[in-house]
């Protein structure tokens, strides 16, 4: 028999807040990120704002030396990684470091490396090349750095599904501690892709939206929809396995009792037209926690605010729910953060997680004109009222869809 997951630690670095608590009081609050790039000069480009995280000093979080040894996106990954560890009390002298593993994911790794060394390259030859580009660079350093810094030496992934991979990274540190291969995860994932190749790049896809209004930008599920917005951040948890959490007394705020996983093999970026693949994943992870469909009654949908992703995934749901569909509370956080691609599923993961310990369901910001194809109940308004389950959803580019089922706890 598979052993029970719990949460026992989170962590957050975002563009409403640096830490879960400021985050989950923008959230509240219904506070958005959203405002002109400050990053880059963006004058020749056709996306003027983004969702940047504001005041963040890495000094505050971590070494010197080892912040200047890190581009963005791992420091992001070990600030967010230091809050979840204290929040979850987790003392590392005490534990047998090799049964604590890391899984955390990010879709990009550092553009900003590659454009500097790209740069120098072309004008000053290979020689001038950066000597550590390749470990500033690749996208596994967030696991590596996090691995590093606070000596957890169990088994060490670096999950890149695109925009799905905060969410296959928590879900295979889910099936990791399930099967005993350890009794502790760091899981989640990072993101730090506002810059020039980063917004240029998702922009040639048509993927962004140009608009200039920061309150009209981020409109998931709403007919005047254009696209998403980039956000950065990280966010992190500590998944525990039941008895090892009970042992040390941890605090237990939710438990992780479903994961479902598959592909569309449809097509680079676009997800499938009638939402099959992403339908299917929704049934597994309600399958894999043992429960009816019936059972759910929210769901923290991916909900990019792109024409596509929002159509298509609204068709998901309706497939694995049918006529419960209508019934369902349906709301997505990019609405407030923007897309921080690889942390997405893990910043709406620790979303869920709060939401279910307060009873709490926050609004779409931004959603006002109603899509006749998409026509479910995408909390225009926030909702107070307890639920026991909340379903979230990760699509990736390349026809990743996961989701994970998250249960408020009970012994």
């Amino acid at each position: 028999m598979s052993r029970r997951v719990v949460v026992t630690g989170m962590g957050a670095i975002t563009p409403i807040g640096l830490s879960v608590d400021e985050f989950w009081a923008g959230v509240k609050e219904g506070r958005t990120g959203f405002a002109p790039i400050t990053r880059f000069d963006t004058t020749d480009f056709k996306c003027k704002l983004a969702a940047e995280v504001k005041g963040f000093d890495p000094k505050s979080f971590m070494d010197f030396k080892a912040a200047k040894r890190m581009e963005l996106f791992s420091q992001y990954a070990v600030a967010a990684t230091k809050e979840a560890i204290a929040d979850a009390g987790l003392d590392m002298e005490k534990e047998d470091p090799y049964r604590v593993g890391v899984a955390v994911g990010s879709g990009t790794g550092s553009l900003q490396a590659m454009e500097r060394s790209h740069s120098r390259l072309l004008e000053k030859g290979p020689g001038r090349i950066e000597p550590l580009f390749v470990p500033l660079t690749i996208s596994n350093m967030a696991a590596g750095n996090v691995s590093i810094q606070f000596g957890l030496k169990g088994k060490s992934i670096n999950v890149v599904t695109a925009c799905a991979t905060g969410t296959n990274s928590i879900g295979e540190a889910f099936r990791t501690i399930q099967y005993g291969d350890a009794e502790v995860m760091v899981a989640g994932g990072t993101e730090g892709s506002v810059c020039p190749i980063g917004i240029g790049g998702f922009s040639a896809l048509t993927a962004l939206t140009t608009s200039e209004d920061p309150k009209r930008c981020s409109i998931p599920f709403d007919k005047e929809r254009s696209g998403f917005v980039m956000g950065e951040g990280s966010a992190i948890v500590v998944l525990e396995e039941l008895e090892h959490a009970k042992a040390r007394g941890a605090r237990i705020y939710a438990e992780v009792v479903g994961y479902g996983c598959t592909s569309d093999a449809f097509h680079i970026t676009s997800p499938a037209e009638d939402g099959a693949g992403a339908a299917k994943a929704m049934e597994y992870a309600v399958k894999d926690a043992g429960i009816s469909t019936d059972d759910i009654t929210y769901i923290n949908a991916h909900g990019t605010s792109t024409h596509h992703n929002d159509l298509f995934e609204t068709r998901a749901i309706k497939l694995t729910f049918g006529e419960h569909a209508k019934d369902i509370k349906i709301n997505s956080t990019k609405s407030m953060i923007g897309h921080l691609l690889g942390a997405a599923g893990a910043i709406e993961f620790v979303t869920c997680v709060k939401e279910l310990q307060e009873g709490y369901i926050h609004q779409t910001v931004g959603y006002q004109i109603p899509d006749e194809e998409c026509d479910l109940n995408y909390c225009k308004e926030p909702y107070t009222e307890e639920f026991e389950y909340a379903l979230s959803n990760s699509l990736g580019f390349g026809g990743h869809n996961a989701s994970l089922l998250v249960k408020k706890y009970t012994a």
